[in-house]
Protein backbone atom coordinates (compact mmCIF):
# COMPACT_ATOMS: atom_id res chain seq x y z
CA UNK A 1 0.00 0.00 0.00
CA UNK A 2 2.63 2.67 0.43
CA UNK A 3 4.12 1.99 -2.71
CA UNK A 4 0.58 2.84 -4.08
CA UNK A 5 0.47 6.01 -2.36
CA UNK A 6 3.72 7.09 -3.16
CA UNK A 7 2.24 6.60 -7.12
CA UNK A 8 -1.01 8.62 -5.83
CA UNK A 9 0.92 11.54 -3.55
CA UNK A 10 3.94 12.16 -5.00
CA UNK A 11 3.80 11.44 -8.64
CA UNK A 12 0.02 11.42 -9.21
CA UNK A 13 -0.61 8.42 -11.03
CA UNK A 14 -4.22 6.72 -10.29
CA UNK A 15 -2.61 3.76 -9.10
CA UNK A 16 -4.77 1.49 -7.01
CA UNK A 17 -3.79 -1.97 -5.16
CA UNK A 18 -5.60 -4.96 -7.68
CA UNK A 19 -6.85 -6.98 -6.24
CA UNK A 20 -5.33 -6.47 -2.85
CA UNK A 21 -5.14 -9.99 -1.80
CA UNK A 22 -2.51 -10.37 -4.79
CA UNK A 23 -0.75 -7.22 -4.44
CA UNK A 24 -0.50 -6.06 -7.93
CA UNK A 25 -0.78 -1.94 -8.64
CA UNK A 26 -2.41 -0.99 -11.25
CA UNK A 27 -3.50 2.45 -13.30
CA UNK A 28 -6.50 3.41 -14.92
CA UNK A 29 -5.74 5.33 -17.66
CA UNK A 30 -7.03 8.99 -17.38
CA UNK A 31 -4.76 12.13 -16.92
CA UNK A 32 -2.04 9.78 -17.81
CA UNK A 33 -1.54 7.90 -21.04
CA UNK A 34 0.69 5.25 -21.96
CA UNK A 35 2.85 4.08 -25.17
CA UNK A 36 3.72 0.51 -25.39
CA UNK A 37 6.77 -0.11 -27.75
CA UNK A 38 9.35 -2.55 -28.52
CA UNK A 39 12.26 -2.61 -25.86
CA UNK A 40 14.95 -1.98 -28.92
CA UNK A 41 12.46 1.19 -30.07
CA UNK A 42 12.09 2.33 -26.61
CA UNK A 43 16.27 2.56 -25.94
CA UNK A 44 16.23 4.80 -29.25
CA UNK A 45 13.41 6.97 -28.36
CA UNK A 46 14.65 7.58 -24.80
CA UNK A 47 18.12 8.17 -25.84
CA UNK A 48 16.75 10.18 -28.92
CA UNK A 49 15.03 12.55 -26.36
CA UNK A 50 17.85 13.11 -23.60
CA UNK A 51 20.14 13.87 -27.11
CA UNK A 52 17.56 16.76 -28.12
CA UNK A 53 16.91 18.40 -24.74
CA UNK A 54 13.78 16.48 -24.08
CA UNK A 55 12.73 15.70 -20.50
CA UNK A 56 12.00 11.83 -20.18
CA UNK A 57 9.47 10.74 -18.17
CA UNK A 58 8.50 7.54 -16.19
CA UNK A 59 9.29 4.46 -18.07
CA UNK A 60 8.74 0.73 -17.36
CA UNK A 61 9.69 -2.60 -18.92
CA UNK A 62 8.02 -5.55 -19.08
CA UNK A 63 11.32 -8.30 -19.83
CA UNK A 64 8.95 -11.29 -20.75
CA UNK A 65 7.39 -8.75 -23.31
CA UNK A 66 10.47 -7.65 -24.35
CA UNK A 67 8.39 -4.29 -24.23
CA UNK A 68 8.91 -1.14 -22.20
CA UNK A 69 6.01 1.65 -21.07
CA UNK A 70 6.30 5.22 -21.10
CA UNK A 71 4.07 7.46 -19.20
CA UNK A 72 2.95 10.35 -21.27
CA UNK A 73 0.27 13.36 -21.17
CA UNK A 74 -2.64 12.64 -22.68
CA UNK A 75 -2.64 14.88 -25.89
CA UNK A 76 -2.50 12.40 -28.54
CA UNK A 77 -4.98 13.56 -31.25
CA UNK A 78 -8.03 10.94 -31.75
CA UNK A 79 -6.70 9.78 -35.31
CA UNK A 80 -7.27 6.81 -37.25
CA UNK A 81 -3.79 7.44 -39.53
CA UNK A 82 -2.05 7.94 -36.52
CA UNK A 83 -2.90 5.02 -34.99
CA UNK A 84 -2.40 2.52 -38.42
CA UNK A 85 1.21 4.47 -38.62
CA UNK A 86 1.72 3.71 -34.93
CA UNK A 87 0.13 0.00 -35.45
CA UNK A 88 2.76 -0.83 -37.95
CA UNK A 89 6.11 -0.04 -35.95
CA UNK A 90 4.13 -1.96 -33.13
CA UNK A 91 3.44 0.65 -30.96
CA UNK A 92 0.03 0.70 -28.62
CA UNK A 93 -1.67 3.92 -27.22
CA UNK A 94 -3.28 3.03 -23.56
CA UNK A 95 -6.36 5.82 -23.62
CA UNK A 96 -8.66 7.14 -20.79
CA UNK A 97 -10.12 3.77 -19.45
CA UNK A 98 -6.98 1.48 -20.53
CA UNK A 99 -5.10 -0.05 -17.77
CA UNK A 100 -1.59 -0.16 -17.21
CA UNK A 101 0.18 -2.38 -14.42
CA UNK A 102 3.11 -0.70 -12.78
CA UNK A 103 5.71 -2.05 -10.52
CA UNK A 104 5.26 -3.26 -7.65
CA UNK A 105 6.73 -5.15 -4.25
CA UNK A 106 5.37 -8.35 -5.33
CA UNK A 107 7.17 -7.80 -8.40
CA UNK A 108 10.12 -10.18 -7.51
CA UNK A 109 13.08 -10.74 -9.89
CA UNK A 110 13.84 -9.59 -13.33
CA UNK A 111 11.00 -11.20 -15.40
CA UNK A 112 8.24 -9.05 -14.41
CA UNK A 113 7.76 -5.42 -14.74
CA UNK A 114 10.65 -2.57 -13.68
CA UNK A 115 11.67 0.94 -13.87
CA UNK A 116 13.63 2.14 -16.59
CA UNK A 117 13.35 5.65 -15.32
CA UNK A 118 10.79 5.64 -12.01
CA UNK A 119 8.71 8.10 -11.43
CA UNK A 120 10.08 11.05 -8.91
CA UNK A 121 7.12 13.71 -9.45
CA UNK A 122 4.32 14.08 -11.67
CA UNK A 123 5.90 14.81 -14.67
CA UNK A 124 5.39 12.68 -17.96
CA UNK A 125 6.42 14.56 -21.63
CA UNK A 126 3.92 15.17 -24.38
CA UNK A 127 2.40 12.46 -25.80
CA UNK A 128 2.94 14.01 -29.31
CA UNK A 129 6.57 14.58 -28.68
CA UNK A 130 7.29 10.70 -27.78
CA UNK A 131 5.46 10.01 -31.03
CA UNK A 132 7.26 12.51 -32.76
CA UNK A 133 10.59 10.51 -31.01
CA UNK A 134 9.22 7.77 -31.73
CA UNK A 135 9.11 8.67 -35.96
CA UNK A 136 12.40 9.73 -35.93
CA UNK A 137 13.73 6.31 -34.07
CA UNK A 138 12.26 4.32 -36.77
CA UNK A 139 13.93 5.24 -39.45
CA UNK A 140 14.08 2.49 -42.45
CA UNK A 141 11.27 0.87 -40.45
CA UNK A 142 8.94 3.41 -40.50
CA UNK A 143 5.98 2.77 -43.01
CA UNK A 144 6.24 5.06 -46.12
CA UNK A 145 2.53 6.68 -46.52
CA UNK A 146 1.62 6.48 -49.93
CA UNK A 147 -1.01 9.48 -51.51
CA UNK A 148 -4.56 8.77 -52.70
CA UNK A 149 -3.06 8.74 -56.34
CA UNK A 150 -0.48 6.29 -55.77
CA UNK A 151 -2.74 3.89 -54.63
Amino acid sequence: MSRCHFYRRVCDLPATVDPPHIGRIIMKAEHVWALILPDHLGRAVKTYMQQHGSDIGPILSHPRSNRWTLLVRPDIPDDVHLFAELFRLNVSVVRTGGTVALPSPVDTGAQFRRWIEPPRCAFRPSGLTVVDAIRACAGPYRPVRRRAADA
